[in-house]
């Protein structure tokens, strides 16, 4: 549905985007991350074709942004991090303001109430702007991006300045929309990728580190094998014994307790199953292993790991 192709965009002698490339399918959630300064805004801008490109092209649906830009904007709904809200209009209004621009061909009054309902936006459609939350005005931004029914909807920063139960309804809203709609979610908010997005890209300093799936992200990078174990015993011996215990690189416990046993964390080269040394190592000191699971990196450590690793690549490119 979204073919992105070889980015470069260069402002001066800074390269913003260097050859980025990813693609979205037909009724896809994805996630796009990367840090302040990363090129995340400035992708958007022109897939959104508000920007242009030094060189490399955005698909929309097979139309180009740049050399049909008309065709290819009728198949987006963009919502920007500063919703483009006219505050002293009411909803309706301000809705059918958008619907006029959008030059949109639906019945106005059933769309409208469709777009309304699915928003949850029915019951303060004469509401003015100004006087709604701020969840409600982000409903409203999310509204305006679903006038004309795009089939590709870009959300940059949809939560911020959310509070816990307006997230929780704007994550929900989001899923819904995923079901009918090609949906490109831009966040800062690591835990918002994983309850909604199925496929995550993460770039960083103008280069694409990562194109995974969502529960298979870590991967990309976790080179140690990491356990989690629940084990009853003294934690200072126990501690001792696992770093002692072949195969074991790192050793932490966590803040997790229960009646008289802690919970670690342990690492092995991806080659060694430690699984049965440690057991052993355990029954050693007579200590009972209650739990034990495989533990993946968090995406937080993805990200963290990923991004370091890209600022290191892109200083050693500007040497």
């Amino acid at each position: 549905m979204v073919e992105v192709s070889n980015l470069v965009k260069a402002f001066g002698q800074k390269l913003a985007l260097d050859d980025v490339s990813f693609s979205v399918g037909e009724g896809e959630i994805l996630g796009f991350l990367g840090p302040n300064g990363a090129g995340k805004s400035t992708t958007l801008n022109i897939m959104t074709g508000y920007l242009s490109a030094n060189s490399g092209s955005v698909k929309i649906g097979g139309i180009d942004i740049l050399e049909n830009p008309d065709e290819a904007k009728k198949q987006i709904g963009f919502l920007p991090e500063q919703p483009p809200l006219y505050m002293d209009m009411t909803v309706d209004e301000y809705l059918s303001f958008v619907y006029e621009l959008k030059n949109c061909k639906y019945n106005r009054k059933k769309h409208l109430e469709e777009v309304c309902h699915v928003t949850k936006l029915s019951d303060v459609r004469h509401r003015v702007i100004k006087n709604l939350s701020k969840g409600y005005k982000q409903r409203v931004g999310i509204a305006q991006a679903l006038i004309g029914n795009p089939k590709v909807l870009v959300f940059d920063e949809p939560t911020v300045g959310l509070d816990p139960k307006q997230i929780i309804e704007v994550r929900n809203l989001i899923r819904t929309l995923g079901r009918e709609h090609t949906v490109i979610l831009s966040t800062h908010i690591l835990s918002e990728v994983q309850a909604v997005c199925d496929r995550i890209v993460i770039i960083n300093g103008g280069k694409i580190l990562c194109d995974k799936p969502t529960d298979s992200v870590s991967s990309a990078i976790n080179k140690n094998s990491r356990y989690k174990l629940k084990i009853c015993g003294p934690q200072r011996d126990v501690m001792a014994a696992l770093r002692e215990t072949e195969g074991v690189e790192h050793v932490e416990v966590t803040s997790e307790r229960e009646k008289d046993s802690c919970t670690y964390i342990i690492e092995s080269s991806g080659a060694t199953d430690v699984r049965k040394a440690v057991f052993y190592k355990m029954s050693e000191g007579g200590w009972p292993i209650i739990g034990m699971a495989p533990e993946g990196l968090s995406l937080e450590e993805v990200f963290m790991k990923l991004t370091e690793e890209g600022a290191t690549e892109t200083k050693k490119r500007r040497k």
